[in-house]
């Protein structure tokens, strides 16, 4: 079926995640909008996280400064290069782990979406649109 379909019964993303009710479809689209929601809130979370490690990182250091004493400092991290480049390294770290889970995330919502259930996407839509109305305001918060 390649098509949009009102229905109550739905298999999305696992085998247990099997839908044969109108209730189960309405938790279910319940557990998806808040999938949206947070979704929205986690890219909101990465984008101020990349502007506060780019805020608080000493300007006149930069990554090619970084990159040329790390063999300098590499047995003491009590230098302030050190301890830079630890800090950035573990910002880096932070941010690459939230982008999985913003990517994996991204795809369990692409996978129910492609149940072309309208009820999912209907669900998904208006998580989507709830996340951002709540989330993106906080961006411009310091």
């Amino acid at each position: 079926m390649m098509h949009f379909i009102f229905s109550d019964t739905v298999v999305l993303l696992f085998d247990f995640w099997s839908v044969h009710s109108p209730a189960g479809m309405a938790l279910s689209v319940l557990v998806l909008l808040l999938l949206a929601v947070l979704y929205e809130g986690i890219k909101v979370g990465k984008a101020k996280l990349l502007h506060q490690v780019l805020v608080n990182l000493p300007t006149s250091i930069s990554q090619q400064t970084i990159a040329e004493t790390d063999g300098d400092s590499a047995g003491s991290d009590s230098s302030p290069v050190g301890r830079t480049h630890h800090r950035w390294y573990l910002c880096h770290f932070g941010q690459s782990l939230i982008h999985v889970i913003q990517v994996v995330i991204g795809y369990f919502i692409m996978l129910a979406v492609m149940s072309y259930n309208t009820w999912i996407f209907l669900g998904v839509v208006l998580g989507s649109a709830v996340g951002y109305y709540l989330a993106y305001p906080l961006l411009s918060t310091a």
